[in-house]
């Protein structure tokens, strides 16, 4: 059973797994491309970072950021390679959409890559309901991305 806590990036544990999260986006993906927050900006008020543990170890993050009244933006959704393929992805995504709704945020957008290293999220995210959209916010088209969004 995964345990999902809310988390403010005290642990120097969380701190590394978010910057081998970044190192890995900038392995996979042209910098200009790169769109994962780092630890000072998953800091910031409106965002909203989860973490998974399973028997002490850190297995997962998810966080949304708002990014309107009622939108808010899912934003670093990554699992350990531990972790991968047993779930944890789906349970942290819902917990995002359910902490979103339980702050009266009606859509919830993302950005993720449009790559091969990318398929499994892009499936999760269509399998819970996320659809293809163009670029929101300050986002712009780019070959290397790919836009969702979800009413909740």
């Amino acid at each position: 059973m995964w345990e999902i806590r809310a988390d403010d990036l005290s642990d120097p544990m969380v701190r590394a797994f978010v910057d081998e999260h970044l190192d890995d986006m900038y392995a996979q993906t042209p910098p200009a491309s790169v769109h994962a927050l780092g630890v000072a900006a998953l800091r910031m008020p409106q965002v909203r970072l989860f973490t998974a543990w399973r028997e002490g170890a850190l297995a997962g993050m998810g966080a949304y950021v708002r990014i309107g009244p009622l939108d808010a933006e899912v934003k670093a959704m990554r699992t350990s390679i531990a972790a991968r393929g047993r779930g944890l992805g789906r349970v942290l995504l819902n917990h995002l959409i359910a902490g979103a709704r339980a702050e009266r945020i009606r859509t919830l957008w993302l950005e993720t890559g449009s790559g091969p290293k990318f398929a499994a999220a892009r499936g999760l995210y269509e399998a819970e309901g996320f659809v293809p959209c163009p670029p929101f916010g300050d986002y712009g088209e780019d070959p290397e991305s790919v836009f969702y969004h979800r009413d909740i």
